[in-house]
């Protein structure tokens, strides 16, 4: 028989320091406690989840003594939502654990050779700085406490709202969320009560049954609205009653979109979006550049940032009016057209083919004419034949996913050799073992950090390169192997 687990109280911990995934940690008889929602200086009671021989896990069950540090929470959902795990610490404590994360990653962890790095740049709005917003339809919401299911009728089991932390088919229902300025909240919650008073079916995520599945909610500077809902199949009546209603309420909607999504996931990229009202697309201007954005298009989700992120690119990039350059995962095309002006020719790949449409459609707009931009998978397109085609790069542009570069892709870079690179990266640890390939003939001149999600761990890091011209590639190779 397996014996029960036993749970294990820890009581009267100081929380000592920041850690990384958004936790803070804790020492406890020569091991490391991990610990979600809590802050340097807390003295807690902790309840572990998970005991290994070096490390503990576990949540807290009470603040015995809060740390002086410690802000109250200015959201009501604040430790059951997953989001906005940093708002009890203040913003100053934010920067310096990203700076430190950034620090970790490449050097303690990567042991990648670099210069001083450069002080994080901060975020002008520490709430309401989104641009996009995605919420879940479902049927079975997670219950919160005080709450009886059993007294429930199922349209108060109904939700509208973010997924819980580790489980996928747990749908906290949002009163009010402050990562998106208004109408975002009164959209949310009017299609909520329209789609209960008309007996919708909200998704069931485990049975995969319903007819509501999420919705999208966009917006720009200017305050232009773009909503896309995605529903699990078509029912025409009562899609184009509801698209109707939320349209006529909030005429801040420039564009609405739908979607009939009946696969497994709820991502769009590889679906058809259906235009229902208004215009195609809404834009977000960036030194009297315009661009186009569309219920696909991916734009940095905080645009005060997104200028701040590509002028730190643009600085290390150093261009003097005549190099090629090429923006790979260029998405829309804005780091592209924002630097295009001090380039001599730009070339820009990314794998999304509307992301690409967008992306000409933007150029052309702008009136700039060295821009020309490419659909495809990275390792496929990036090849020695696409490089002899269009020109070898004097200068190279990294943006791409959480995940890194692709192994193809950074032997075509080393090949390519440009002079500079500039890397731009939301994971500091797929950067680090990205930088110490390149670093077999590159050398790291400049790093600095960009805060583009307060409240959260999460950081953008770019980093500039330039070639060595010392035989420098055998130099770099301890560190490369180090990191496989």
């Amino acid at each position: 028989m397996r014996r029960k687990k036993q749970d294990i109280l820890l009581e009267n911990i100081e929380i000592e320091a920041v850690a990384a995934e958004g936790k803070a940690l804790a020492k406890v008889e020569g091991a490391v406690l991990f610990v979600p929602f809590a802050v340097p200086g807390d003295i807690v009671d902790v309840k572990v989840t998970k005991k290994k021989k070096n490390y503990m896990e576990g949540f807290i069950t009470r603040i015995v003594k809060p740390s002086e540090h410690r802000l109250e929470p200015f959201c009501s959902h604040f430790g059951v939502c997953g989001g906005c795990k940093w708002q009890v610490l203040p913003y100053e404590m934010q920067l310096q654990a990203k700076q430190q994360q950034v620090y970790d990653q490449l050097v303690r962890i990567g042991h990648l050779d670099l210069p001083e790095i450069q002080p994080i740049v901060p975020s002008e709005k520490t709430e309401y700085y989104r641009n996009k917003l995605e919420f879940t339809f479902s049927s079975r919401r997670w219950i919160e406490d005080g709450e009886d299911p059993d007294s429930m009728t199922p349209q108060e089991r109904c939700g509208l709202g973010f997924h819980v932390g580790r489980f996928f088919d747990k749908v906290l229902d949002i009163k009010h969320c402050r990562l998106q300025e208004e109408p975002s909240n009164a959209i949310r919650l009017f299609v909520r009560q329209y789609a209960v008073e008309h007996g919708l079916e909200f998704f069931d995520i485990r049975a995969h049954s319903g007819f509501l599945r999420n919705m999208i909610i966009r917006n720009n500077m200017k305050g232009d609205v773009m909503l896309t809902v995605c529903f699990y199949h078509e029912d025409k009546e009562a899609r184009t009653a509801l698209l109707d209603a939320v349209s006529d309420a909030f005429p801040q909607i420039r564009s609405l979109w739908y979607v009939i999504n009946g696969k497994a996931n709820d991502s769009i990229s590889d679906q058809e979006c259906i235009l229902y009202k208004g215009d195609d697309a809404i834009y977000e201007e960036m030194e009297g550049l315009k661009f186009k954005i569309g219920p696909k298009s991916f734009y940095q989700t905080n645009s005060l940032q997104a200028y701040r992120l590509y002028s730190v690119a643009r600085e290390f990039a150093a261009l003097k009016g005549g190099e090629t350059v090429y923006d790979l995962y260029t998405g829309t095309g804005t780091i592209a057209q924002f630097i295009s002006r001090q380039a001599g020719k730009v070339i820009g790949i990314e794998y999304v083919p509307e992301a690409i449409v967008d992306a000409r459609y933007n150029a052309a707009a702008n009136g700039i004419t060295n821009c020309e931009f490419f659909a495809g998978d990275m390792k496929d397109v990036l090849t020695g034949a696409f490089i002899s085609a269009h020109g070898k790069p004097d200068v190279i542009i990294l943006d791409p996913p959480r995940a890194g570069i692709h192994p193809d892709v950074a032997k075509v870079i080393l090949e390519a050799s440009p002079e500079r690179i500039v890397y731009v990266s939301c994971n500091p640890a797929s950067q680090a073992r990205d930088l110490a390939e390149l670093c077999r003939k590159y050398r790291i001149t400049a790093v600095r950090p960009v805060d583009m999600f307060p409240q959260t761990h999460h950081v953008e890091n770019v980093c500039a390169l330039e070639l060595r011209h010392d035989g420098g590639d055998m130099q770099a190779q301890d560190t490369a192997v180090s990191l496989q």
